[in-house]
């Protein structure tokens, strides 16, 4: 058990207190600080804070960071579609179906199960016991491009990267519908779904900023082909905003489409294009993945309609 101990000077009073933890601390993320608060391992003064809370001036901050729990996820071998592998990270180009980290239900056959097998300790563990080396994440119905940390230095850089959205992150998507527009921007924020927790909604009370960017590559009798450019990165943004302008993707009935006449189930969405600097060598990295054999066999069935 690591206990962390700070006094606040002036200069750094009035910042809220997670955030400057996690400036403090090289080695813990802004997510893991917060949940460490909430499970109260902080005292401000004797006493415990939420984590919006404000520093002041002579407050005495303990934070008391638990020993890592062992590691109750068991590696399995699978077969990895390795893009790219140097020291510091992997780039990862998963198959749809695949969940990238172990939850009830899928503590056996995930992505990490799969890199624990190939890279046993070589992870980053920033992201705790269940999602070591996961920095982000693609549902499990998306295929493409994931970055997979190996060591928490570069964890928090990449981490950094995203939080500042500098990181380059494009999808390709079949939606439902014609769009008419050749290009666009949706400006909505998003939040947890109040009727389902399960879901994502557009939130304007309590919703974080989301930001998506798209155009037109192909029109299709009843389908579209698009092009999404990220600026942020919220929980199925895009799903959630195409919805919102009534074109949800093809077999996403989460978010309201139609059944399809080809049998598809889940999201037609694929992450093509991630490009960032990289943690060591400061240069910028980019990589693309095509579609898969699936997404390009549904794209040649409409060219035939």
């Amino acid at each position: 058990m690591n206990e962390i101990k700070i006094r606040v000077t002036s200069d750094e009073e009035g910042e809220r207190i997670d955030k400057f933890l996690s400036s403090a601390s090289e080695d813990l993320t802004r997510s893991f600080i917060q949940n460490l608060i909430k499970e109260g391992h902080l005292t401000v003064n004797k006493k415990n804070v939420k984590a919006s809370y404000i520093i002041r001036e002579n407050d005495e901050i303990i934070l008391v960071v638990p020993d890592p729990i062992s590691l109750d996820v068991k590696p399995s071998k699978m077969d990895l579609d390795i893009v790219y592998e140097d020291d510091s990270l992997l780039i990862i180009n998963k198959d749809k179906g695949t969940v990238v980290h172990p939850a009830p239900g899928h503590m056996d056959d995930t992505l990490v199960n799969g890199l624990l097998y190939y890279l046993k300790d070589n992870l980053s563990s920033i992201n705790g016991v269940l999602r070591p080396g996961i920095v982000h994440r693609i549902d499990r119905d998306t295929s493409g491009l994931l970055i997979i940390c190996k060591n928490d230095a570069s964890h928090k850089e990449i981490a950094s990267q995203l939080k500042e959205h500098s990181i380059n992150r494009i999808y390709y998507g079949i939606v439902c519908g014609s769009v008419k527009e050749d290009s666009g921007t949706i400006d909505e924020p998003i939040g947890r779904d109040p009727k389902d927790r399960k879901r994502m909604a557009i939130d304007r009370e309590k919703g974080k900023r989301a930001v998506t960017h798209y155009s037109v590559i192909e029109r299709f009798k009843g389908y579209t082909l698009m092009r999404f450019k990220l600026e942020t990165g919220r929980t199925h943004q895009i799903r959630v905003h195409m919805s919102y302008i009534n074109h949800p993707l093809m077999g996403d009935e989460k978010y309201n489409a139609p059944r399809n006449r080809f049998g598809v189930k889940g999201q037609m969405l694929h992450a093509a294009v991630i490009g960032f600097i990289h943690p060591e060598t400061d240069e910028y990295m980019e990589f693309e993945a095509k579609p898969p054999e699936y997404f390009n066999d549904i794209l040649e069935k409409l060219r035939d309609k």
